[in-house]
Parts: C-alpha cells; sequence; structure tokens
C-alpha cells in the first residue's frame, strides 16, 4: 500500500507547523541509510519518525532504533508501517525537552542520529547535541538546502553563521546527497540535502566550552559590526579591554566575527578565560 493510502486510511491530516514532508522513495531511504554507515552494531535515534519509512529502513540493518514523534495522531500509522519491527521503540515526545544526559543513559553506549528534520527545529536540535552530547558519533540529518549551506559554510561566506563556528568546535561535516522536492509527500517548496556532522570532540582544546558559545554568541550578534564593538556592547566592557583580547588572540583589531574560524574563537575565548571576561 502506498504511503498516501496509508495516510488517508488513518484519516491522518498535515500539521503545517510541524513542517511535515514525508520521504517514500524505498531507494533513496536506502541510500540515505548506507551513507550513515549504519550497520548491526549500531544504535540509531531517529527524531521526527513521521510516517516511519525512514524508520523502518533503519531498522533493517541497525541494532536497535530509539524514535522520538512529538505527533501523535501518527501511533496508528506508525502502527501499521512498523508491523513485525521489534528492534525499534517510539516515544511520542518533543525531543528538546528530552535531557540528553538521561537519553544518553537509557541507550548506554555510542549511537548515531539519523533524522528527517523539519526546518523549525533543525538548529536547535543540532546544537542541543553538539552542546550535550558525550555518546552521540554522528548526525545525519535532511535538512532544506539553505540549512546545509549554512552548516557547511567556510569562515568569511554569508552562510556562515554561529552554528557553522559552534559545530567546527567538536565535529566535521559534509554534503552526503542532494535531494529535490519531488522525493517529499506533500511536496515542499525547497530542496533538500543530507548532511553528515562526525562528532571529533578532540579536535581543538578549549579552557572553557561554555565561554566559546559566549564568544561566537557575542560575535554574531550584530553581523554589521566589527567583532570590537559586538565584545564591548555585549561582554560591557571597554573598548581598551576588547582590543587588549583581540591582539592578545592574534586577530585584527577591525576583523567582522563572520570572517573567525573555530581555531580563532578557541584563541578568542582563551583569551577572555585568562582576563576573566564573560564568565
Amino acid at each position: 500500500m502506498k504511503l498516501s493510502e496509508i495516510l488517508k486510511k488513518h484519516s491522518f491530516k498535515f500539521t503545517k507547523k510541524l513542517g511535515q514532508n514525508f520521504l517514500s522513495d524505498e531507494n533513496l531511504l536506502g541510500e540515505i541509510v548506507s551513507l550513515s554507515g549504519v550497520d548491526q552494531n549500531t544504535c540509531v535515534v531517529e527524531i521526527g519518525c513521521g510516517a516511519g519509512t525512514l524508520t523502518k529502513e533503519l531498522s533493517k540493518r541497525a541494532k536497535f532504533v530509539y524514535g522520538y514523534e512529538i505527533d501523535k495522531t501518527l501511533a496508528p500509522v506508525l502502527g501499521e508501517t512498523l508491523s513485525g519491527v521489534e528492534n525499534c521503540e517510539i516515544t511520542f515526545k518533543d525531543i528538546m525537552k528530552e535531557d540528553v544526559s538521561a537519553l544518553e543513559k537509557r541507550i548506554g553506549e555510542h549511537y548515531k542520529i539519523v533524522a528527517n528534520l523539519p526546518y523549525y527545529i533543525t538548529s536547535p536540535l543540532i546544537m542541543k547535541f553538539i552542546e550535550n552530547s558525550a555518546l552521540c558519533d554522528a548526525i545525519v540529518i535532511m535538512v532544506q538546502e539553505e540549512v546545509a549551506k549554512r552548516i557547511l559554510a567556510a569562515p568569511g561566506t554569508a552562510d556562515y553563521g554561529a552554528i557553522t563556528a559552534g559545530i567546527n568546535l567538536v565535529a566535521d561535516s559534509e554534503r552526503l546527497i542532494n535531494v529535490t522536492r519531488e522525493k517529499f509527500y506533500p511536496t515542499p517548496e525547497v530542496d533538500s540535502a543530507v548532511v553528515k556532522i562526525t562528532f571529533n570532540r578532540d579536535k581543538f582544546t578549549v579552557k572553557d566550552k561554555k565561554l566559546y558559545r559566549v564568544a561566537v554568541r557575542t560575535a554574531f550578534s550584530s553581523r554589521r559590526k566589527t567583532l570590537a564593538n559586538n565584545l564591548v556592547l555585549g561582554l560591557k566592557i571597554s573598548r581598551e579591554q576588547a582590543e587588549n583580547i583581540l591582539s592578545s588572540a592574534k586577530i585584527p583589531l577591525m576583523a567582522r566575527g563572520e570572517t573567525l574560524s573555530a581555531e580563532d574563537f578557541v584563541r578568542l575565548s582563551d583569551c577572555m578565560y585568562e582576563q576573566k571576561v564573560g564568565l
């Protein structure tokens, strides 16, 4: 039975605010799972199970799938599409209200996130796990094209922002495949891409990760202002102290936040730490 027929059978109605666009192309679903590197030894956390098409494909190869779905009206749909699947557990809960450490304690081992994410949750979801996860090995997500560009952007480009710098501290990102809008049901207005974020927690040594995030957030608080101005306004310090921090970090006094790499932000936050600024 086609996905559209299953949804109709259970009188499911799409909720626009949840950004519900489901994948039904079996070849594409199989390719996503293959590219994610999931195998029989891999535990998977899927966020936004939708109609369960990706969930089912993941369960064929994974050790176990922990699925999260916020829309409880999808319960009968998932009950049908996942009928007979034993290595899967669906939790009807908003993942953003789930404590990451509690989730990881329940899983009890390393895992990967694989998901087709709605736009509104993408950035906060990524940063939730980037900042709080200890056991996640990789995040493989379907995102809108504009979000993929932001995740993968290089310093000094228009798409480079706080989320890019935040990811780059502890992980490396790559584009796996592009996905045209016609692959979804219902058809969205934009194309998408599958991006893989692989954790590399020893990539940099930083004195205080929270202060690194403060530095990034402050630097991007106003893209039009210089970094020095943002430090003065955001951290409530004198211009002299802001320029002293930049000089110590070997960052040009007229630099803008969007030009700084993760390595630059590490030096910046370390100098802030040494001068007890932003703590």
